[in-house]
C-alpha cells in the first residue's frame, strides 16, 4: 500500500477513492484507524483481492512474493474476526524464521493498535519460561516458529481450545526448510473446524498436499509477477571484471551509501564475516547478521540498524525475508543471488509499499547470465549505474 496518510488525517470517507472504501468495507473502524496510522492508503493487488475472503471466515492459499502485502493482508483478517472480550489465543500464525515471525507480530500490534490486541511471539533462542508466562497471562494472537509453537502446544501453555484462525506465512519456504512434521503435528493439535490461510512466493507440490489435507474448498488468489512490487525500484548494474575488485567498487559507493539506510547482500556467511573486517579496517562502519549469530546478537544489531545508529547492514539471504526496515533505500547486491527469485525478496526490502528505493548489482563476467535471467524472469531492464547514484536517492 503506497504512501502515508497525512498527520491527523481523519476518517473522512471523501478523502479516500471508493476503491479504499469497498476493500475495506466492513472492516471495524478502530482495525481502520491501525490501518492509516500505519501509513497504508491504497490497497495492493494482494489486500484488494485477499482481506475479504478472509474477512468472511473463508480458507484462502494466497501466491504472491514477498513485498506485496501479504503480511497486512493476513493480520487484518485476523484482527478483524477477533473477540477481543476473551483474553485466549484465537489465531495462530507460522512462519519459517524467528525474524519473520518478529516481523509479523510487529504489523499485528501496530495495525490492532486501535483494538487492544495481545499478540506474542513464540520463537526459538529465547527464554521457554517467558512463553509461557506470557501465554499464560493471556494473547489473542501467537506468531511463531513451528518448532517453538509444537513445543508450547505439547507442554499445553499454548492452549488449543479457542484457536479459529491458523495461516501459515512462507510456506514454501517452511516446508523446504524440513518443518513439515512439525506442521502436521501442530494441525493434529487444533480444533478441526478453523480457518486456514496459506500464504506463499510458489506452491511446491508438498505445499499442494497441505492445501488438499487441511483446507476446506480454498479460495485461490494469485497475484501474476508482474504485478510484484519491482516497479518503483531503480535497478542498475556496475560491471566489474573481477571479484577481487569489487571491495574498492563498494567502498567508492560508501559515502553515498551511508547517505540513506543501506543492506548489501552476500551468498555466504563466511563472505559476510569476510567484508565486514575489510570495511571496518578501511574505517568504514558497518554492522553484520547472519544465521550463525545467536538470536540476541541477531536482534541487538537489527535494532541498531532500525534505529539508525548504523546505516549500512551486510547480510545473507537468509534474513532477506524478515528485514523490514522502512527507511532502507538502497539495497546492493554485493553478490546476485543464485536463484531468481530471491532477488525480489532481497530488493523488494527497498521502497516496500510503494516507496521509491534504488538496487545496485555488482556483475562480474561469470554473472552476466545471472543478470540476464533476472531481467527475462522479472521482465525488467536493469541499466548500468550513472555516476550520479547519490542523486537518485
Amino acid at each position: 500500500m503506497a504512501g502515508l496518510a497525512p498527520e491527523g488525517s481523519q476518517f473522512d470517507d471523501k478523502q479516500y477513492d471508493k476503491k479504499m472504501q469497498e476493500i475495506f468495507m466492513g472492516l471495524q473502524e478502530n482495525l481502520l484507524r491501525g490501518i492509516y496510522a500505519y501509513g497504508f492508503e491504497k490497497p495492493s493487488a494482494i489486500q484488494q483481492r485477499g482481506i475479504v475472503p478472509f474477512c468472511k471466515g473463508l480458507d484462502v492459499i494466497q501466491q504472491a512474493q514477498s513485498g506485496t502485502g501479504k503480511t497486512a493482508t493476513f493480520c487484518s483478517g485476523i484482527l478483524q474476526q477477533l473477540d477481543y472480550g476473551l483474553v485466549e489465543c484465537q489465531a495462530l500464525v507460522l512462519a519459517p524464521t524467528r525474524e519473520l515471525a518478529q516481523q509479523i507480530e510487529k504489523v499485528m500490534r501496530a495495525l490492532g493498535d486501535y483494538l487492544g490486541v495481545k499478540v506474542h511471539a513464540c520463537v526459538g533462542g529465547t527464554s521457554v519460561r517467558e512463553d509461557q508466562r506470557i501465554l499464560a497471562s493471556g494473547v489473542h494472537v501467537v506468531v511463531g516458529t513451528p518448532g517453538r509453537v509444537f513445543d508450547m502446544l505439547r507442554r499445553q501453555s499454548l492452549r488449543p481450545d479457542n484457536i479459529k484462525m491458523f495461516v501459515l506465512d512462507e510456506a514454501d519456504e517452511m516446508l523446504s526448510r524440513g518443518f513439515k512434521d512439525q506442521i502436521y503435528d501442530i494441525f493434529q493439535l487444533l480444533p478441526s473446524k478453523i480457518q486456514v490461510g496459506v500464504f506463499s512466493a510458489t506452491m511446491p507440490p508438498e505445499a499442494l498436499e497441505i492445501t488438499r489435507k487441511f483446507m476446506n474448498k480454498p479460495v485461490r488468489i494469485l497475484v501474476k509477477r508482474d504485478e510484484l512490487t519491482l516497479e518503483g525500484i531503480k535497478q542498475f548494474y556496475v560491471n566489474i571484471d573481477k571479484e577481487d575488485w569489487k571491495l574498492d567498487t563498494l567502498c567508492d559507493l560508501y559515502e553515498t551509501l551511508a547517505i540513506t539506510q543501506s543492506v548489501i547482500f552476500v551468498n555466504t556467511r563466511r563472505k559476510v564475516d569476510w567484508l565486514t573486517d575489510k570495511m571496518r579496517s578501511r574505517d568504514h562502519t558497518v554492522s553484520a547478521t547472519h544465521g550463525d549469530m545467536d538470536q540476541n546478537t541477531r536482534d541487538i544489531i537489527m535494532r541498531e540498524f532500525r534505529s539508525g545508529s548504523s546505516r549500512v547492514l551486510i547480510t545473507t539471504d537468509l534474513l532477506a525475508r524478515g528485514i523490514d526496515v522502512q527507511q532502507v533505500s538502497l539495497v546492493i547486491n554485493y553478490d546476485l543471488p543464485t536463484q531468481p527469485e530471491n532477488y525480489l525478496h532481497r530488493i523488494g526490502r527497498s521502497g516496500r509499499f510503494g516507496r521509491k528505493g534504488v538496487a545496485i548489482n555488482f556483475v562480474t563476467r561469470d554473472d552476466e547470465r545471472m543478470l540476464f535471467d533476472i531481467q527475462r524472469f522479472y521482465n525488467v531492464t536493469v541499466e548500468e549505474l550513472p555516476a550520479n547514484v547519490a542523486d537518485l536517492l
